[in-house]
């Protein structure tokens, strides 16, 4: 990275967010049909026009940039967190109210958790299967008790869901703890689970 990059990545570091943030997860591929990517947009375009902002991978690319472009473009905020190991790989976008360069993924999840006040998984890859579930396991150890919602646009999280039951169902997984992770099939049930987080601090653990 070159001492002109780092130092633009440096000034836009400064906490600057005014709004509440919701935690988007999602791919940095766009996927294979439109509604992958219609459906992001309309879920960006909704949290900013209700007053959020989002805190997100930090990428340009794939359903991550479309979301990031989107809530940017109806006036809400940004805020993108990416591990420099990853700057030239996810393509960093430059244009976010805040971009925080971190030393490992470790510190990106971390990050991300303390910024959101909810969390929101959108289709995507194993990223985004292995952060929703792993804030769903902070969640069951009592680290945090903010919302945490599988979108699950054109049946995409069917699979997972399935396991999730399945775990209940041979006892591994306590239905109080699965009952957590809330799942969607539209934008009124999204915007109904955060509905109370006007307030920045409400959910805060």
């Amino acid at each position: 990275m070159n001492s002109v990059v780092k130092m633009t990545l440096e000034l836009n570091s400064k906490d600057k967010t005014t709004q509440p943030l919701i935690a988007l997860y999602c791919g940095s591929r766009a996927g294979n049909k439109p509604i992958y990517r219609e459906k992001a947009i309309e879920l960006a375009q909704g949290i900013a026009e209700q007053g959020f902002g989002i805190v997100y991978g930090g990428a340009s690319i794939g359903l991550m940039g479309q979301v990031a472009d989107t809530v940017l473009e109806n006036a809400g905020e940004v805020v993108g967190v990416i591990p420099e190991f990853m700057l030239d790989y996810e393509v960093a976008h430059s244009k976010l109210t805040e971009l925080h360069v971190v030393q490992t993924m470790h510190e990106r999840k971390a990050m991300m958790a303390d910024r959101a006040n909810a969390f929101i998984a959108l289709p995507g890859g194993l990223g985004t299967f292995e952060e929703i579930l792993e804030i769903a396991t902070w969640g069951q150890l009592n680290q945090h008790q903010k919302p945490m919602i599988l979108y699950n646009v054109n049946g995409f999280y069917e699979a997972l869901i399935a396991q999730l039951d399945h775990a209940v169902e041979e006892g591994f997984l306590p239905p109080q703890h699965r009952a957590k992770l809330i799942v969607c099939q539209s934008l009124e049930e999204i915007y109904t689970a955060i509905k109370n987080l006007n307030v920045p601090s409400g959910f805060m653990a």
